[in-house]
């Protein structure tokens, strides 16, 4: 049997990709598209508002009966509504909101006692293959070797540094025993920026319509490591997001990420 998936934020520019594909695989039954009260999209077709064909499933503020897995990639302020309402329906849910404060962090573990939620701050495969390795490297590398991880996005993501370039430095600090966040040091500006040793530099760049890259560099006296991850469109997030609702469904109450759905240890 299908997923019967409800995409919170289906109006945004994630949700209609999200919209767009989950139609184009043909693997789920989109039974919900959700925006606030008084979008201007409300009524429209979720296909039509996601640039393919008339799907029959207008866009609304109610949460859809029957839903089984929600996908939610809006905006922080929209987490808090759709945890409730997933606990009140027993519906898996796939978040992929960055910019979550602490509180709602542990509102995610606290719902997740109820009902499987997979929360990440990056979909992708590849990206969730570069957060297994980076830590693993630096402690091979060891102490000599600085480190620096530059993020680039579009101009109109709202924090900074991203949830993805965070995760990075987690598991940097993680597999080397550095204090996080303590550690990380967010950009040099100034006479005196002499870099201080095992601090881990922070570097965030908005310009244009850039997707996500991602830089993990690794320099000592003689040589530079950098690995690199380049997300070519929205589509790379979605594909992954679409994997982990199949993957979720029917899981027991817990918190997950993509490290379980790709099996990484």
């Amino acid at each position: 049997m299908k997923p019967k998936l409800a995409v919170v934020g289906a109006a945004g520019r994630m949700g209609r990709r999200i919209v767009a594909l989950a139609a184009e695989s043909g693997r789920f039954d989109i039974v919900g598209a959700l925006e606030n009260e008084g979008h201007p999209e409300i009524g429209k077709d979720a296909g039509l508002v996601a640039g393919i064909e008339r799907l029959n499933v207008p866009l609304g503020s109610s949460w859809p009966a029957g839903a089984n897995v929600a996908i939610d990639f809006s905006l922080p302020e929209a987490a808090g509504k759709t945890l409730q309402q997933c606990t009140a329906n027993g519906c898996a849910l796939v978040m992929g909101t960055t910019g979550l404060t602490t509180a709602q962090q542990e509102a995610i573990k606290a719902a997740a006692q109820k009902v499987p939620i997979l929360y990440g701050t990056n979909m992708s495969v590849g990206m969730n293959v570069l957060f297994a390795v980076v830590g693993k490297v630096a402690a091979m590398l060891g102490e000599d070797y600085d480190i620096e991880i530059v993020e680039e996005h579009h101009r109109f993501k709202k924090d900074a540094p991203s949830g993805s370039a965070l995760t990075l430095a987690q598991s940097i600090c993680k597999s080397t025993n550095r204090p996080y966040p303590d550690t990380l040091i967010g950009g040099r500006s100034g006479r005196d920026t002499l870099r201080k040793k095992g601090e881990i530099g922070m570097h965030a760049v908005r310009a244009g319509d850039i997707t996500g890259v991602h830089s993990v560099i690794y320099g000592a006296l003689g040589e530079t490591i950098t690995l690199n991850h380049t997300a070519h469109s929205r589509d790379t997030f979605v594909r992954g997001a679409l994997r982990a609702a199949e993957w979720l469904l029917n899981r027991p109450p817990a918190l997950y990420s993509m490290a379980d759905v790709l099996g990484i240890k």
